[in-house]
């Protein structure tokens, strides 16, 4: 935000090569070359997807899936699409902007999903670095703090973030882990809004942890009636307090466990390392050898292929956030799950360049969203190697 527009536009037209990140070691040079190949054949298959309007794909609806896209573009490792060149960019931002709400959100008020949306979209518009966004940016940003629940008729859900009640169904109008994760990512990549402006806003981080703390099979730390530290689940995370997309298993003395799940113990990681706990706290560890026992590329844990690209995206961020490149696996099998998880990429990229789930939940099977996960995965990685 800092950032002089004189400067901005001396930089637009320039691909500046130190800003490549280095090569770490020298033998990866060649499979460096085949991750950046992948992920640019994915970006140059989503750029032929934008509509006139600046949107992407057919779901229109959603300013979103809108934003990801463009958070993919932005984030190319060569810094090959910023600039004020890059006019289909310009138009995508013009976009997002028509989705700004009178209380500050951005989403379609007929659509709901409004945390979610404006989480993604003040990520994307905050990296445009447009001066004449900062109030627009700082009223988004105060209105994902105000989304944080307190007072709620289910205590354990006091802290978290939901969908938003803006057109949410009944079964929305809660706090779950991954709007809650969705909110914190957006609140930390933009908390010098929070610093630098008058009239900021700030969430309760305290309250946030507890309900995170209260999305995990963790009795040390969570007291709910349903917490488990069964050998299967210990550590993990569930969707949000009581509840389960993956369902419940069986314990050995007859009673019943909420199942975690691949997708929501990333998140749930991210989630505590946004909130500033670092490796050596008990949740943080706790969570890191659940993930460590059931790393697997061949489905979203306790999901099956549900969610798996979403659990790949999350998969490369956690690891990442958490400074870890190699796994020990139960059998002491040590991996780098890096040049695993591009290599998996890179196998199931369809020859247009796109990807999707065959699996639909979650809108998997939308490639232009899925194509986005993949993109941003391999920049991840290969921003390491």
């Amino acid at each position: 935000m800092k950032r002089l527009l004189a400067i901005m536009l001396l930089n637009a037209t320039a691909v500046i090569a130190a800003e490549e990140p280095l090569t770490k070691e020298e033998n990866n040079v060649s499979f460096r070359n085949e991750v950046i190949a992948s992920l640019d054949r994915g970006l140059d298959w989503m750029q032929k997807q934008q509509n006139t309007d600046g949107s992407f794909g057919q779901d229109t609806a959603h300013p979103a899936l809108t934003a990801l896209p463009v958070i993919a573009f932005q984030r190319h490792p060569t810094k090959q699409y910023t600039g004020l060149n890059r006019i289909f960019l310009a138009t995508a931002y013009t976009y997002l902007r028509g989705f700004v709400q009178p209380d500050g959100g951005i989403y379609n008020p007929d659509k709901g999903l409004a945390n979610y949306n404006t989480s993604i979209s003040l990520l994307a518009l905050s990296r445009n670095e447009n001066p004449m966004d900062t109030q627009m940016l700082i009223a988004a940003r105060n209105y994902v703090v105000n989304q944080q629940a307190s007072g709620m008729a289910k205590p354990e859900t006091d802290g978290g973030i939901g969908y938003g009640v803006v057109g949410a169904s009944p079964k929305r109008g809660h706090p779950d882990l991954d709007n809650t994760l969705v909110a914190l990512e957006a609140l930390g990549a933009t908390k010098l809004l929070a610093t630098d402006h008058p009239g900021k806003n700030d969430l309760d981080w305290k309250a946030a942890i507890a309900f995170i703390e209260r999305c995990q099979n963790l009795k040390s730390h969570n007291k709910e009636e349903w917490a488990s530290d069964d050998p299967e689940n210990k550590g993990g995370f569930v969707y949000h307090p009581g509840h389960s997309n993956a369902g419940e298993v069986d314990l050995p003395d007859g009673g019943k466990a909420l199942r975690s799940s691949g997708s929501m113990s990333y998140a749930g990681l991210l989630s505590f390392i946004y909130s500033d706990l670092n490796k050596d706290d008990p949740r943080v560890a706790a969570a890191i050898d659940w993930l460590k026992a059931n790393y697997t590329l061949e489905e979203n844990p306790g999901l099956k292929l549900q969610g798996l690209y979403y659990y790949y995206h999350l998969m490369s961020k956690g690891l990442t956030a958490a400074g870890i490149t190699e796994l020990t696996l139960k059998d002491g099998t040590k991996v780098d799950w890096r040049k695993d998880l591009a290599l998996k990429l890179i196998n199931l990229q369809n020859t247009d360049g796109s990807w999707a789930n065959t699996e639909g939940r979650w809108m998997e099977k939308n490639p232009v969203l899925v194509t986005t996960y993949c993109v941003l995965t391999l920049q991840i990685i290969y921003n390491q190697l």
